[in-house]
């Protein structure tokens, strides 16, 4: 081989490591959000994410979890919000993804909404009525819950799996007799229904629910600082809401910021939020949320999740798909 061409080849070399070093450092992510009405919009709007990390965020916005971890899945989205039901489901088969925030725990924001006329009156009445709900979604797991804690047999009850914007069209239509779901569409139609239970009053029967924010685990590892500064600003703006809820009127830019990435009304916004509950850092990292509760939740979101046919198998420990590192290193800056 001659000099020049042994040159050759190693300046190729050198190149095709440049390149591939400089496409694990790619100071880029494309980040999974729903329709959730949550203070991390308010980043979003102000690109305060942007400017702490210098990355560039491509903001996607997709109809419900069980999309969300179809999309992480397959390599396109990096970060994304979901509900513990998704979370699990990714999970179980074998995602490798991280829990790593608690979005909102989400109380009394969800709910099982019946229309009126309808006859329907307590959960026991649900039987031979058509019930709508996205699949796999927080909102799925906990209707099957209480069915199931009130003696009802879901097989006698017509569950069907449609979208959010889908739920609200069936409404509009008289398609559907009631709907379990989560805003904007849960203050749409609850304006000719009324609320039979709730996720609050169901989690209190030992079926909680949350959302969460997983991210690829080996992004992760890869883009630490990022997933700190992130951890970071999303307490700020948590914090920002629970010490000024009542700023946050329909008028405040807070309000207008959360309408705009969500495609809700400004006016049912800070009415909506106030059903949420947003955990400090300190309860994140603790044995309500991260350091313990969460798994035991998913452990036994996953049970249900196999009675659904939903998963083939459940893991033996969903810990290991949750962690309050970032939080703890965000905490010790």
């Amino acid at each position: 081989m001659t000099i020049t061409r042994r040159l050759l080849i190693s300046l190729a070399a050198a190149a095709t490591c440049a390149g591939g070093v400089a496409q694990a450092q790619t100071k880029e992510v494309t980040f999974a959000h729903q329709d959730m009405l949550v203070p991390l919009r308010t980043v979003m709007e102000s690109g305060e994410l942007e400017k702490a990390t210098g990355y560039k965020i491509n903001w996607r916005m997709f109809g419900g979890g069980g999309d969300v971890i179809k999309a992480m899945a397959s390599g396109d989205v990096q970060l994304g919000e979901a509900g513990s039901s998704p979370i699990v489901a990714a999970a179980s088969q074998g995602q490798d993804i991280k829990l790593f925030w608690i979005l909102d725990d989400i109380a009394d924001a969800e709910a099982l909404i019946v229309r009126n006329g309808s006859g329907i009156n307590s959960v026991k009445d649900l039987t031979g009525k058509k019930v709508a709900t996205p699949f796999v979604s927080t909102a799925h797991y906990q209707l099957m819950a209480v069915m199931k804690s009130k003696g009802v047999d879901a097989k006698g009850v017509n569950v069907m799996n449609l979208r959010p914007p889908e739920i609200a069209a069936a409404w509009e239509r008289g398609d559907i007799d009631a709907a379990f779901i989560w805003d904007p569409v849960l203050s749409k139609i609850k304006g000719n229904g009324k609320m039979i239970e709730s996720s609050k009053t169901i989690g209190a029967l030992g079926f909680p629910t949350f959302d969460g924010l997983i991210v690829n685990a080996k992004w992760a590892a890869q883009h630490e600082a990022f997933m700190v500064a992130l951890v970071k600003i999303l307490a700020k703006a948590d914090e920002d809401y629970r010490a000024n809820k009542a700023k946050w009127t329909v008028d405040s830019p807070q309000a207008k910021a959360v309408a705009k990435w969500t495609k809700a009304d400004v006016k049912d916004v800070p009415a909506t939020m106030a059903l949420y509950t947003f955990p400090t850092m300190q309860e994140q990292a603790g044995p309500k949320w991260l350091g313990g509760a969460a798994a035991k939740a998913m452990t036994s979101t996953a049970v249900f999740l196999k009675e659904q046919g939903r998963i083939q198998e459940m893991k033996p420990d969903y810990s290991a798909f949750i962690t309050d590192a970032y939080i703890k290193k965000a905490m010790a800056k």
